[in-house]
């Protein structure tokens, strides 16, 4: 790309209006004063005065296509800006305003939407002030949430993505994507373990949605009645997961939480004796969720002993690795996703471990052509049977929403870049961070661990503990007083932007942080500054009485 070439300076301080060449002069060193002649043809593009020009220039109006170029010239220039500065250490995190202060206006900054339109200057303007108030997510000191990083190669398919701007319901609007995407599922559903002859999937927006998949398949599995029936003419399901995991759309009564030991895993015995329990009381059991990577603890449930109960039950197994998915690419970590190959059907996110950029969510099904049977609706408007081609790859007749995002391209397009191997050091990268630091946590005084035991995926969860909350014996007061220290610290770490990380209480703990590393940019550095921000922002800490 030909702007690569200008001088960051141009790059970094580019206005709309006409203003980079004055402001970016001083900044020139000599090899800048005669460019090439892609920068000198740039640099003009860059200082088109765009304050008198709107929408209505742009493509598709008959002379809109130089204008178009300068106007996208500007945006990438804005965009790129974003991303090196999102892996600048000396950058900010985040910039952060309150929402009152936000939906008033900053820095002629406004939410509100006018009756007239607005020229192309006003709208760069809102494109950079839109980035420069939200959160760098793909900033290596961003630990806040389990989806972070920001991957240079996965941004380009989202970018090629968004202007192909296709829907993944027939092979005739999106041939390249309908084969990307069948090619990739047979991929996951390899790395799963399941034969050449089985398996079947789709991309889904977000891990809920895939779960939700997965119950409505077994119902469909079992009652296939359901579909012209109703509810109404089945028994009284009873569905089971975890008690440190929720399904969306399910009524609790149909819902069993099975009690969980040490980090939130399963307890086999209670899975087994709320089955029988169900039966006894005139229910039907008929699907188990197990987790692979639970959202807070990074817990692996025992798959292999669930599996045997599903089986000696006859019930559906579901795999929820949303979050430990991403393992499988470690032939180091993989094996603590043992058992998944015996799942008939798993959730696996790879916007998390994986690094591709939201949403990228595949629901992947072991009994070829059971998504198509439960969901087909057979719209004759688009699933025509006398269509000119193998309309087995018009996909839109397998999923609830029929219309669906592209969210293929990006990581069929990072899996070339990176390969197996690439995925593999990423996800042991994440993991080794992890372990750094929980070592380095029991050796401070100042921080507490949540659990004892080294953690098994990339979740490290732990107390800081203030200097006056230090001699206090343990006992209700000291939880009292702990449970307001991560909040607080929280906050002034938003207001002074360098780092983000998440907190939370769960069942009888206390307001802990949540470290959870999915980030490639992330380093060991940034793991000690961590700490030592934490450290920092809670040692003056005030506690009310």
């Amino acid at each position: 790309m030909d702007y690569l070439h200008l001088p960051e300076s141009i790059i970094e301080h580019a206005k709309p209006g006409g203003q980079v060449l004055a402001e970016s002069k001083q900044h020139r060193s000599s090899s800048d004063i005669n460019p090439p002649q892609t920068a000198i043809d740039n640099t003009c593009s860059i200082t088109k005065d765009f304050s008198c020009i709107y929408s209505k220039d742009l493509l598709p109006a008959l002379s809109g296509e130089d204008t178009t170029k300068s106007f996208f010239q500007e945006l990438v220039n804005i965009l790129l800006s974003y991303v090196c500065k999102s892996f600048r250490r000396s950058s900010k995190v985040l910039d952060f305003h309150h929402p009152h202060q936000l939906r008033e206006g900053l820095e002629g900054f406004s939410l509100e939407l006018p009756d007239q339109p607005e020229n192309l200057e006003q709208l760069l303007v809102d494109c950079r002030d839109t980035l420069k108030y939200g959160v760098k997510t793909g900033h290596p000191r961003f630990f806040n949430q389990l989806s972070s990083g920001l991957d240079v190669i996965g941004l380009a398919g989202e970018w090629l993505t968004s202007t192909a701007n296709t829907n993944m319901f027939t092979y005739e609007v999106s041939p390249v994507f309908i084969l990307m995407e069948e090619i990739l599922l047979k991929k996951m559903q390899e790395i799963v373990g399941w034969s050449e002859e089985e398996g079947d999937g789709v991309f889904c927006p977000g891990g809920t949605m895939s779960n939700l998949y997965s119950v409505l398949l077994a119902r469909y599995h079992f009652f296939p009645e359901v579909k012209t029936k109703g509810m109404t003419a089945l028994p009284r399901l009873i569905l089971f997961t975890s008690a440190h995991v929720r399904i969306t759309s399910i009524h609790v009564r149909s819902c069993l939480f099975i009690l969980s030991i040490n980090m939130g895993k399963m307890i086999p015995a209670e899975l087994e004796s709320s089955i029988i329990t169900a039966k006894d009381q005139g229910c039907v059991p008929f699907y188990v969720n197990a987790t692979a990577g639970t959202t807070v603890y990074g817990a692996f449930d025992p798959l292999n002993a669930i599996a045997d109960i599903c089986e000696s039950h006859g019930l559906w197994l579901h795999v929820d690795a949303a979050w430990g998915g991403g393992l499988l690419m470690s032939n180091l970590h993989r094996v603590k996703l043992q058992g998944i190959e015996r799942a008939w059907s798993v959730t696996w996110n790879p916007h998390k471990m994986m690094g591709a950029p939201l949403q990228c969510s595949a629901i992947l099904v072991k009994k070829r052509g059971l998504l198509k049977d439960c969901n087909q609706m057979c719209a004759e408007y688009l699933f025509q049977t006398d269509k000119h081609y193998d309309t087995s790859y018009d996909t839109g007749d397998k999923t609830i929403q029929c219309g669906r995002h592209v969210d293929v391209f990006k990581l069929w397009l990072m899996w070339k870049a990176k390969g197996s191997e690439g995925f593999e050091s990423q996800v042991n990268k994440c993991l080794e961070n992890a372990e750094h630091l929980f070592d380095k946590l029991k050796q401070r005084p100042d921080f507490e661990l949540v659990f004892k035991s080294k953690p098994e995926h990339s979740n490290v969860c732990f107390w800081y503990i203030p200097p006056g909350l230090r001699n206090m014996s343990p006992g209700p007061e000291r939880n009292r007083r702990l449970h307001e220290v991560a909040p607080k610290i929280k906050a002034k770490m938003m207001e002074q932007g360098m780092a983000m990380i998440g907190y939370q209480p769960l069942g009888d703990k206390v307001n802990f942080f949540r470290c959870v590393f999915s980030n490639p940019a992330t380093q060991t550095e940034d793991v000690d500054y961590l700490l030592e921000e934490i450290a920092s922002l809670g040692h003056d800490i005030c506690i009310r009485d």
